[in-house]
């Protein structure tokens, strides 16, 4: 099948993009208000955009809390989501009123960060401490700006819980990275397999360009 995105005529009873896109890591955003409030919420548009400086990225459909938060902070923390926390990351995903407290709603432990004054997840595995860098919106062919903002931050700390450390790199299937499908649906990322880059032969490049 095909279909153009102009008029989204895909017949499906469900929308099939963000089925495509998947699996997608969970940005877990810890945000602290200028009110004082802590704020916890799970954005799937989430990703690493580069290593060196370390940047990630959350992406907001709309002017949610967490984006007014590091917008007017200029800082938050993404916490890692395993599955043995896949049901306080749902509870904190509830649509609430701005100030309300979603590490207590969800029964977490609420650590404030050691470079940025921003809360992160005292159960998590891991934490990435973040500082603002760029606030976009993004736009459409058109021109016309979407219905989402993207926020970019530096990484300046990272916490690691040392129980998930095997032979000096991160073991999944102990961590059990949990990320998002499309419609409703999640996975676990302990299934590992590796695969390393193939090493291309000099002889076959200079053929190639003969």
């Amino acid at each position: 099948m095909f279909y153009p995105t102009d008029t989204n005529s895909h017949g499906l009873s469900h929308d099939p993009f963000k089925a495509i896109v998947a699996p997608r890591p969970i940005g877990w955003i810890g945000t602290k208000g200028r009110d004082g409030s802590l704020n916890l919420g799970p954005y799937s548009f989430f990703n690493a955009v580069s290593d060196r400086p370390k940047l990630v990225m959350f992406s907001s459909s709309g002017r949610k809390h967490s984006q007014r938060n590091a917008a007017e902070t200029g800082v938050f923390t993404c916490n890692f989501v395993s599955r043995n926390l896949v049901e306080q990351m749902n509870l904190s995903s509830a649509a609430l009123p701005y100030g309300i407290d979603e590490f207590e709603l969800a029964g977490l432990t609420a650590k404030l960060g050691e470079l940025v004054d921003a809360p992160y997840v005292g159960e998590a595995f891991a934490v990435l401490e973040c500082k603002v860098t760029e606030l976009i919106e993004p736009k459409s062919l058109s021109g016309k700006p979407s219905e989402s903002v993207m926020v970019l931050g530096e990484v300046v700390g990272i916490h690691i819980d040392e129980q998930i450390i095997r032979e000096g790199r991160l073991d999944m299937s102990i961590a059990r990275p949990v990320a998002r499908m499309g419609y409703m649906d999640y996975s676990e990322g302990s299934d590992v397999f590796e695969l390393l880059r193939p090493q291309v032969r000099n002889d076959l490049i200079a053929a190639g360009k003969g």
